[in-house]
This record gives C-alpha cells, structure tokens and sequence, in this order.
C-alpha cells in the first residue's frame, strides 16, 4: 500500500491487476490523466468525511487499487464486480494487509442479505449498470435505514466527452445514455445528503466529475 496524493491510500502501480477492458487502473499513475482519474478517489473520501463504517461494499472495484483507502473507513469490506478475477485481486490486497470479501457479479443482484451493509460506494461504474432501476431496488434491499450510498460519475457534456476521446482514446458511446439518467434515478430512490461536482463552476458544460452522497431512509 503507498499513500499517494493528498494522503490517498491506493494500491502501488506495479501490484494492478488489469481485469477487463475498461479496467484502467494504471492511468491513475499517468501524467495528467492521472491526476483527473484521482480527482475521483478525492471526491469520494472528501464525502465519506470521518466516519468509520462496519460493513462497506465497492461495486465495481476492478483490480482493487481503491480498497486499500476503503479499508480504512470499514470493519468489513465487500466489493462485486462483473469480471471474473475476485481470486487474484483478494491475494494481491492480502498482500498489502487488505483483507476483503470479493465476488462476481452485478448491482442488479446483490449476493447479500436484507439490510446487511452499511455503506456503498462506487466510482465511475454506476454508469455501466444496464437496469439502473433494478440496482436502486437491490441497493435500498441490501442498505440498513440510514445507511449511505456514496458514488462519483462523470460528466456528460460534448465538451467532456471530446476531452475523453483525446486523452483516453476511449468512446463515450459506451455510456450510451446512462450517465445522463443514473443520478435522476438515484434521487428519486434515496434522499440527497450532499452534492459535490467537479470544478465546481461552469456548470454541466464543463463537469468532470459529480459526487454525491445518499442516504436510505
């Protein structure tokens, strides 16, 4: 585990595991898209604040290079993710003193009991989620009452998606229309605790990144 960026705990480059093709964890490592990448890390703990949570689960954690940063905000942490390599991501946190509990999966169906977690986060994978409706049913099913969802989603203006295009080589089409419709449905599912977009002028134009934590009721 380095600490890195603004006392960001993250796994080191050289411990990733690249576990699918939209799997980029190495660009957090990068000259200047490094940095936009980690702007995501900071605005999730800035909106975990202080608290300490007992069970936390990360859907989407890819090769786990957040989790280190995760562990130190649960007593139990839990991450699901589509791609098909839990085994070696949970070896590489073990040997980083990272102990978590990691299945395949996806956020339409949680492998978890009613009101089992205390916290969720995600960052930059919600927006892959193809019923979004169907996760915000599972997420209220598997949330005890006052528990938080805390996510950070990119923008999704033509002004951010031709700076991804030039940076990243990677195509927005693969939202589709998702990142314009995950926030609203979230909204709409749990009530709204803070708001956090990045920057933090220029409106939808130019938006990086929004962060936002949620609370079931």
């Amino acid at each position: 585990m380095t600490e890195a960026d603004d006392a960001l705990a993250l796994l080191p480059a050289d411990s990733l595991v690249r576990t699918g093709p939209v799997d980029h964890a190495d660009w957090n490592y990068r000259p200047m898209i490094g940095y936009v990448q980690r702007l995501r890390f900071r605005l999730i703990k800035s909106l975990l604040g202080t608290r300490r949570f007992g069970r936390l689960l990360e859907i989407g954690y890819g090769s786990g290079v957040f989790m280190p940063e995760l562990a130190k905000r649960a007593e139990e942490l839990f991450g699901i993710d589509p791609h098909p390599m839990p085994g070696e991501v949970q070896q590489v946190l073990l040997r980083h003193g990272i102990r978590a509990s990691l299945v395949t999966g996806v956020a339409e169906r949680l492998p978890y009991p009613d009101a089992f977690l205390d916290c969720v986060v995600s960052v930059s994978a919600m927006e892959y989620v193809e019923d979004i409706q169907a996760a915000c049913r599972e997420l209220r099913r598997v949330l005890r009452p006052g528990g938080a969802i805390i996510i950070a989603t990119p923008g999704s203006s033509p002004l951010w998606d031709l700076a991804l295009r030039l940076s990243t080589g990677e195509n927005p089409k693969q939202y589709a229309d998702r990142r314009q419709r995950l926030l609203p449905a979230l909204k709409s599912a749990f009530a709204t605790d803070q708001e956090i977009a990045v920057p933090t002028v220029g409106g939808r134009l130019l938006r990086l990144y929004s962060g936002v934590r949620l609370l079931r009721a």
